[in-house]
């Protein structure tokens, strides 16, 4: 059954090769050249686009992608491509979108993903847009960042949800069970040495309530969806990954 999984997963990827294809090199350094998809109803893929604090991200947007943009949007699409394999959600794979957290086209998508934390800044209508979204049944995920730049995720989520907690999840969570079976979290390692960490934070700091954002601490799920087309990583591990992102994308679903 796991051979089989995993053979689904790559070829689901593989698929996905055509969109990504030419792709690579010509990475933007502040802007997409792709287009939204415009809205039918369907799910989408939907990346945040922020500002960036920390000097604009240590040089990390010059001739490149600003954090922001990592792994889009051959990630994007990946994921989609999984989510059309494997579920009943029928999403759509002919493209992702881009919203700032401001945009009243936020509540037309029910999950959002944000790469890079650690650099994100924001306005003030910004963290408001973001708090009602959450408040209103949006789900969020953070993913791409390690070390000190946990803080920031803290701090800028304190203006979204003064009140809200971060709490630590293990693999007995809904969650982790909402489509695959996850029974163990410590399996994908991005940054080396650190051991991948997972949290949440759930309505009214309850977690037998709905987990409306969670944050793959020491992570980087985007960058297994992105390559998994490229033989970087073995199988296993990118088929890992996909679970993470089914599970998280079904439970928002469905919650």
């Amino acid at each position: 059954m796991r051979r089989a999984f995993a053979l689904g997963l790559v070829l689901a990827a593989a698929g996905a090769a055509v969109f990504a294809t030419g792709l690579r090199g010509q990475r933007p350094e502040t802007a997409s050249p792709y287009p939204n998809v415009e809205y039918d109803g369907r799910l989408v893929f939907v990346r945040v686009e922020y500002d960036m604090g920390y000097g604009g991200g240590f040089g990390r947007n010059r001739g490149r992608q600003p954090p922001w943009m990592h792994d889009y949007p051959t990630s994007d699409i990946h994921m989609m491509k999984i989510m059309k394999e494997l579920t009943l959600a029928a999403p759509r794979i002919d493209g992702s979108n881009i919203l700032r957290l401001d945009d009243p086209a936020l509540f037309d998508y029910p999950i959002l993903y944000m790469s890079e934390p650690g650099f994100w800044q924001m306005s003030d209508g910004e963290a408001k847009g973001l708090g009602d979204y959450l408040r209103k049944g949006g789900f969020i995920i953070f993913d791409d960042f390690r070390d000190e730049h946990w803080y920031n995720l803290e701090a800028q989520m304190r203006r979204v949800l003064p009140d809200g907690k971060w709490l630590p999840l293990d693999a007995k969570q809904q969650v982790y069970h909402s489509f695959f079976e996850i029974d163990a979290l410590d399996l994908l390692t991005s940054y080396g040495p650190h051991k991948p960490e997972y949290f949440g934070m759930f309505e009214d700091n309850d977690p037998t309530k709905r987990l409306i954002a969670v944050a793959n601490f020491n992570n980087d799920l985007g960058e297994y969806w992105e390559f998994s087309d490229q033989g970087v990583d073995p199988v296993d591990l990118s088929n890992e990954a996909y679970k993470f992102g089914v599970n998280y994308f079904i439970y928002a679903l469905i919650h």
